[in-house]
């Protein structure tokens, strides 16, 4: 169990990019609220997981959306939505349909504007965990390269 909040940094490499990534893991008991909102701050992408063996946490995903927003100033982010534990589908009775995950990945598209795509991973066994986060960085890059051309439309380059 995360006890507030733990972090990691770690370079990868993602097309002719090496990223540095600071990765804020955010403990999800209600508990930790208050705790959490200061690592919201200059947010620039998001992996929103769920655990496809939990349905209430598939049902709290919106709650982590609205935290997100109403903590980092009200702007929209690039997110990549992960179905953690996939390596228990077929195993565990009650998992959560796929089509569940793509579905909720294009209302997000939907209402964000910006490409939201649904992985399933398993931290367990590393299965496409790379991938989440180069997807959410190449994400985060056309995002921020949007940005700059905004700005220097404006003239404020």
């Amino acid at each position: 169990m995360t006890l507030g909040a733990d972090f990691a940094t770690k370079v990868i490499h993602v097309d002719e990019y090496e990223v540095t990534i600071i990765i804020w893991d955010l403990a999800g008991q209600p508990r930790f609220s208050a705790v959490r909102e200061g690592f919201y701050k200059g947010t620039r992408g998001a992996l929103l997981v769920f655990d496809l063996t939990r349905p209430d946490s598939y049902e709290h995903l919106a709650d982590w959306v609205k935290e997100l927003l109403k903590n980092n100033q009200n702007r929209k982010v690039p997110l990549v939505l992960i179905g953690n534990k996939n390596d228990l589908r077929g195993h565990i009775y009650n998992t959560i349909p796929a089509e569940y995950g793509e579905k909720y990945a294009k209302a997000l598209s939907n209402w964000s504007g910006y490409n939201i795509p649904y992985i399933e991973t398993s931290a367990k066994f590393g299965d496409q965990v790379q991938e989440a986060f180069q997807t959410l960085i190449r994400e985060i890059i056309k995002s921020t390269q949007t940005e700059a051309i905004q700005h220097y439309l404006r003239g404020e380059l």
